[in-house]
């Protein structure tokens, strides 16, 4: 069965993970656009100041107090829905929380803890949201990650609920399409976006964390996010940075586990010392309304890679991604080849 998504202006929005960031910016930009927003977080105080900012500018928002990570909750930001605007068109997945340290380093507790909300609080919201939207048609749009096809090193554990995730997201597609729903199915891959991720995560690094470059304003992830809403999508990936990133793990594997273990690893820590582990947005709410996170190098207010795959051909996405990641290998080889023609001059 066709999918025919509505405009933005006509949609109700369920956004989870509404005050910070990503979801943050999301629901600003779904709101000026004329969208009538659901936006679910953890903190009441943050999504009371969300709500009163958007309907004080003449827009329409309602929130719920939810932790995604029980499905009792996931299950009242579908009943609020309901009963303020009759249902919902798209439900955008998109909390989430991270870890930085070693694998031995981090309680199991902990890794646990984060896959009930990247994981299943994915599962609960796209159950959730495809039971309502199989009647009327719509679209469920998970956020995973280029994480979710390579994996980071001192991320291991997020790389792994991401993966997860496109395990999940791809099975909830092919079911529905194999039952004839008309509901469109996106998973969003945000390469490294300068967002608070970094400051919400619970570190056990002995460095402050911080995103590896390049990063992308989370303002490329919310426009990625709404043209899903709008438009049928299998999967966007947000930054010409993360599409090298992916390629280049899948042509040369070795070289990018290379580079992981000799740069990345480095690039993932800043130079300060890390804040206590009790500041952590895993185990308590973070409060606030932050769009920005502590990146220190420039940020890429845009991502022409990502504009072009979503106005462009079929024919235009390959050629971008093939040209991506040969860019991308080649600058990651430059040392190697330099220091292979350092020896030959010996």
């Amino acid at each position: 069965m066709k999918t025919n998504l509505k405009k933005l202006n006509e949609q109700v929005i369920v956004i989870t993970g509404a005050t910070s960031g990503i979801g943050l910016v999301t629901a600003r930009m779904a709101a000026r656009q004329g969208a009538r927003l659901v936006l679910a977080a953890r903190s009441q105080n943050a999504l009371r100041r969300l709500c009163e900012e958007i309907t004080q500018t003449g827009g329409q928002a309602i929130y719920e107090v939810a932790d995604v990570s029980q499905q009792a909750d996931v299950q009242r930001i579908a009943q609020a829905a309901e009963q303020r605007y009759g249902g919902y068109d798209t439900w955008v997945n998109n909390a989430g929380v991270s870890i930085y340290g070693k694998l031995e380093q981090v309680p199991i507790e902990d890794m646990r803890k984060l896959f009930e909300t990247n994981f299943w609080g994915v599962v609960y919201g796209s159950l959730e949201a495809a039971q309502h939207l199989k009647k009327k048609g719509g679209a469920i749009i998970n956020v995973g990650s280029i994480l979710s096809d390579v994996t980071a090193i001192l991320q291991t554990i997020y790389s792994a609920s991401k993966h997860a995730v496109k395990g999940f997201n791809d099975g909830l597609r092919m079911e529905l399409e194999m039952d004839g729903a008309p509901v469109a199915v996106t998973l969003i891959q945000p390469s490294s976006i300068d967002t608070p991720y970094t400051v919400h995560a619970k570190n056990y690094m002995d460095r402050e964390a911080k995103h590896g470059p390049p990063a992308y304003a989370p303002d490329t992830v919310a426009r990625a996010i709404l043209h899903a809403a709008a438009t049928p999508e299998r999967d966007i990936v947000v930054g010409g940075g993360g599409r090298a990133f992916i390629g280049l793990q899948r042509w040369t594997p070795t070289l990018f586990d290379q580079y992981m273990e000799k740069a990345f690893a480095k690039q993932e820590k800043a130079d300060d010392a890390p804040r206590p582990l009790a500041q952590n947005g895993l185990d308590r709410a973070a409060g606030g309304l932050r769009e920005r996170g502590n990146y220190p190098g420039y940020t890429r207010e845009t991502s022409f890679y990502t504009e072009a795959v979503t106005a462009g051909s079929p024919a235009l996405r390959t050629a971008l991604l093939a040209g991506a990641g040969v860019a991308l290998a080649a600058w990651l080889n430059r040392d190697t080849i330099k220091k292979q023609l350092d020896k030959r001059r010996q």
